[in-house]
């Protein structure tokens, strides 16, 4: 049973490195480019919801834009108690580009952050009905380089896309964020390669919710947000829809946009995971079970069989494990961390393995989704 168990891990490391759409790679990164001959226009619709401390660098670096098309943002207030609103509205806006909102109780069936994104849309299409430009959906704790609108766009003039979508850089100061959230880019990509993603023939779909460049014409096409309202991984339901659509669609990391939101402990990185893990296994007993088994065999098992077991067990235990770490290197090294941190993979795993389990202890306690002081609950909502 060892022997079989060991052959196991070092196979299914064998199918992952070799056939899971090179998900251990860097991945494409959007780095700033010439400007397309069109420039279409672009609204940016921002939901934002108690960001007093990052609205003003979200909002002014969005207004800062260097983009030959008209652009605007458009900010739902989406009932802040901390005065991210009246934040926002302070800020130097001399061309009158901004516009805030404040937004309406989200209704049943909703999710907050899609019915402020949807009332966000509703007013621009009050203003302009048609379907030429895009819509740029961003996260209030986004800073945005000058260039990134007209990169982004750039980018799906170019492709002929329908979603431009970017892993920001994500905070990674504390020892906390050192420790696990390159870990977390790592297993995003393991469950979105995004080579997959990025070929119109895979059905692999995926985006990240930092930053999501859309035709308004493939949203239309889709039905609009309302087809997602309920989604709690509201960036991949997106993504579904529109490649399900015929539409193409682009995944990759951002050198123009960064998070500033902090996770200076373990414990806040835990509620970051625990929000949606059991959410992404479709609220599956089921499906947790598999996950757990597949977590322990895939990070856990190789290094019990290179540090316990002899013989060919060991020889197979050492050989996933050191491809598991080397895998890991591509990641540590965009987050300009050392390669030796690989070494503590199985560690990481176990620590995000204990998040998804909790986030169905949660779930199945009756406790839900918890974010933003509200709570989710049932498979409905997604």
């Amino acid at each position: 049973m060892m022997s079989f168990l060991a052959a196991l891990s070092a196979a299914i490391w064998f199918f992952l490195i070799f056939f899971h759409g090179r998900f251990w790679q860097a991945g494409p990164v959007l780095r700033r480019n010439k400007a397309v001959h069109a420039s279409p226009p672009v609204a940016v619709v921002v939901p934002a919801r108690d960001e007093a401390g990052s609205i003003e660098s979200c909002a002014a670096s969005l207004l800062a834009q260097d983009y030959a098309g008209a652009f605007r943002v458009v900010l739902v207030d989406d009932g802040s108690a901390d005065g991210t609103g009246h934040m926002a509205r302070a800020l130097p806006d001399p061309c009158g580009r901004l516009t805030v909102i404040d937004g309406k109780p989200r209704p049943s069936g909703w999710s907050g952050k899609l019915w402020a994104v949807q009332q966000g849309i509703a007013r621009v299409r009050e203003e302009d009905p048609g379907d030429e430009g895009y819509f740029l959906l961003t996260d209030a704790d986004i800073e945005h380089d000058v260039a990134h609108i007209s990169t982004l766009v750039g980018k799906a003039e170019r492709d002929g896309l329908d979603i431009v979508s970017e892993m920001v850089e994500l905070n990674c100061v504390s020892a906390a964020e050192k420790a696990l959230v390159p870990a977390f880019v790592f297993f995003f990509a393991l469950l979105y390669p995004f080579a997959r993603v990025n070929d119109p023939r895979s059905r692999t779909a995926g985006a990240a919710g930092g930053t999501i460049l859309i035709r308004r014409a493939a949203l239309a096409r889709i039905g609009g947000i309302e087809v997602l309202k309920g989604a709690l991984i509201d960036d991949c339901a997106l993504a579904a829809h529109v490649k399900r659509s015929g539409g193409r669609i682009y995944l990759g990391h951002s050198c123009l946009a960064r998070s500033v939101r902090p996770y200076p402990r373990p414990s806040d990185i835990w509620r970051m995971i625990a929000r949606t893990a059991y959410v992404q296994l479709h609220y599956s007993p089921l499906l947790l079970l598999g996950t757990v088994m597949g977590m322990a065999l895939i990070w856990i098992a190789p290094v019990l069989f290179a540090v316990f077991a002899r013989g060919l067990p060991r020889m197979l235990g050492l050989l996933a494990w050191l491809v598991s770490m080397m895998s890991y290197v591509p990641t540590l090294r965009r987050f300009r961390m050392s390669p030796l941190r690989a070494v503590l993979l199985p560690a990481i795993a176990v620590f995000y393995t204990a998040a998804t389990i909790s986030s169905a202890a949660d779930h199945h306690r009756g406790r839900g989704v918890q974010w933003k002081n509200r709570a989710y609950t049932g498979a409905g909502h997604d």
